[in-house]
C-alpha cells in the first residue's frame, strides 16, 4: 500500500529573530507530521519607470544574495532544531503576502514569525500575517511567545476556541489532531456572553440553565473528536465572558492557541475574525488560525 504524502509545512523567512523562532517551531512540527518543510522567502523589488531598471541591477542583486543567505541560515537552524526533517529553500521575488497565500494551496501548514526585520510589529501582524490568515487556504501559525524574540513554551495543554460554527469546527479538528500529535492535553473553550454593560435581561435570567445547556452543547460539538482521539484528556470551559478575554488568559499557560478564521457572530464583510486578531497580535504562545474545511 502507498504511502501517504503529507503537505509541506511552509515557513516564511526574512533574517529577524522572530522568524528563526517559526523556522524551529515549524521544524519540529514537520517532524511531529513526518511532513516535509519549505523554507520560503520573498524579495521585493523596487517599482521605478523601464528606463531607470537598468540601474537597479546591483541593488536586486544585493537583495536576492541577502535573501539567500537568509534561506541558509535558516535552513541550519531547522536542521538543528529537527534533524531528520526534509528542508528545501524557495526564493522567489514578489509580495510575500501573495506568494505565502498562493503556496497555501498545496501546503499543510504556513508558519509565521509574529515580527518582521526592523521590528515593525503592527506593519508586519496588520499585512502579511493577516491577509495569509485570511485568504490562506490551510491552517496559519503565527509564533509567538511570552516575551518578543523568546522560544514558544514546548509544555502545556493545545487550547481551542468553539462556538459551534463551521470555522469553529475546522479549528477543533486541528486541535484535536494538534494534541494528539504532541501528546498533550486539549483544553476546549466556549464563551457564551460578551455583554458590556448589565441589563434587565442579565439580572432576570437564569444563569445556571443557561451554563448547564451550553456546557451540553459544547459536549456534544466534542463528541466526534473524542471518539476519533480517545487518547486525548479533554477539559471543558464553558464561560459567561468574551472570547478573546478568555483565550488570551488561557493562552499564558498553552503551547498552542488554535481559533477558526472567523466567529459564529462575525460580519461578512470583516474576513478575519475580531477574536483571531485578538489572538495573533497579544497571545503569549503560537496562534494557529484555521480557515472552514475545503470540500
Amino acid at each position: 500500500m502507498a504511502q501517504t504524502v503529507q503537505r509541506p509545512v511552509v515557513v516564511g523567512v526574512d533574517g529577524s529573530e522572530s522568524a528563526t523562532q517559526a523556522v524551529r517551531w515549524a521544524a519540529h512540527e514537520a517532524g511531529r507530521r513526518s511532513a516535509p518543510l519549505v523554507l520560503f522567502h520573498a524579495w521585493t523589488p523596487i517599482p521605478v519607470a523601464p528606463r531607470h531598471a537598468g540601474s537597479l541591477g546591483p541593488y536586486h542583486d544585493a537583495l536576492v544574495e541577502q535573501g539567500g543567505e537568509w534561506l541558509r541560515e535558516a535552513a541550519a537552524a531547522a536542521r538543528e532544531a529537527a534533524p531528520g526533517v526534509l528542508t528545501t529553500t524557495q526564493l522567489v521575488s514578489g509580495s510575500a503576502a501573495a506568494h505565502l497565500i498562493e503556496r497555501s494551496a498545496s501546503a499543510g501548514l504556513v508558519v509565521l514569525g509574529s515580527r518582521g526585520l526592523g521590528g515593525f510589529a503592527g506593519l508586519v501582524v496588520g499585512s502579511i500575517a493577516v491577509a495569509v490568515a485570511t485568504h490562506g487556504c490551510c491552517p496559519v501559525v503565527v509564533v509567538r511567545g511570552v516575551e518578543p524574540g523568546t522560544a514558544p513554551r514546548q509544555d502545556g495543554p493545545v487550547v481551542v476556541g468553539v462556538d459551534g460554527s463551521p470555522n469553529s469546527r475546522a479549528a477543533l479538528d486541528f486541535a484535536f489532531q494538534a494534541a494528539a500529535l504532541r501528546g498533550a492535553p486539549l483544553t476546549a473553550v466556549h464563551a457564551w456572553s460578551d455583554l458590556p454593560v448589565t441589563t434587565v435581561w442579565e439580572l432576570t435570567t437564569d444563569w445556571h440553565s443557561i451554563q448547564q445547556n451550553e456546557s451540553e452543547e459544547l459536549s456534544r460539538w466534542l463528541a466526534d473528536g473524542k471518539a476519533r482521539y480517545p487518547d486525548v484528556p479533554v477539559e471543558q470551559v464553558v464561560v459567561r465572558d468574551g472570547p478573546a478575554h478568555i483565550l488570551l488568559e488561557r493562552a499564558r499557560t498553552a503551547q498552542l492557541v488554535v481559533v477558526g478564521s472567523r466567529g459564529r457572530g462575525g460580519f461578512r464583510g470583516l474576513l478575519l475574525g475580531s477574536t483571531s486578531q485578538a489572538m495573533i497580535h497579544h497571545a503569549a504562545c503560537p496562534v494557529a488560525v484555521v480557515p472552514p474545511s475545503r470540500p
